[in-house]
């Protein structure tokens, strides 16, 4: 599906004429440069390379050099592929034009991560017996794990503490409230994964 690159600006709020505020997030889409137009009879599919930001020389490999050469492009610091373009060659720009107020997008991004947390923080327990009994160092533990003897092991998916956040989050049906295409912003409501600063992906 057509898409674009961007970078999550931050959080505001836009108010109605009631005064009600809407929370939403504002993104730097684009303007994104065409790097590689993939084909049915070259690579097996079709599909349209897109790259946003810009990267040192210095710091990017020779076959990338070449590659964004061949676009007649600076080196890009992000990649990706959308499917759903018509007609765009290579060096064509992608800006935020290609999105209409009051649609609804998908936004990819990775998410904060939070390093090694327990189960009350990571999946929502209340821990044993919810703080009754006397239970004074046992309030955020996780509580039993599985059975003894038999099956004699803990069962794969159980809930338990680890690593949590930094992983790849698809956030679906959030509303364009606003196009800034003189700023290549997009206004989209709600709140969208990632730190500020960070790259994500609209599709539509």
């Amino acid at each position: 599906m057509p898409g674009i690159i961007g970078r999550k600006v931050g959080m505001t709020s836009i108010y109605s004429a009631e005064g009600k505020a809407t929370p939403c997030t504002v993104i730097e889409a684009g303007p994104c440069v065409v790097t590689q137009v993939k084909t049915q009879d070259r690579d097996g599919y079709e599909a349209i390379q897109l790259g946003f930001g810009e990267r040192k020389e210095k710091n990017t490999p020779n076959a990338l050099k070449g590659h964004f050469k061949k676009a007649t492009t600076t080196p890009k610091a992000k990649l990706a592929e959308f499917k759903g373009f018509d007609n765009l060659n290579l060096g064509d720009v992608v800006d935020v034009n290609i999105f209409e107020e009051g649609t609804f997008v998908a936004v990819v991004g990775t998410s904060k991560g939070k390093g090694f947390q327990g189960v009350v923080k990571r999946h929502g327990f209340g821990g044993v017996g919810q703080a009754t009994h006397g239970q004074h160092n046992r309030l955020r533990a996780p509580g039993s794990i599985g059975a003894a003897s038999y099956p004699a092991r803990v069962f794969k998916g159980m809930r338990m503490a680890g690593q949590t956040g930094n992983v790849r989050v698809m956030i679906e049906n959030l509303q364009i409230l606003k196009v800034l295409a003189d700023r290549n912003l997009i206004v989209v409501k709600g709140s969208i994964p990632g730190a500020k600063g960070s790259t994500v992906i609209l599709q539509n």
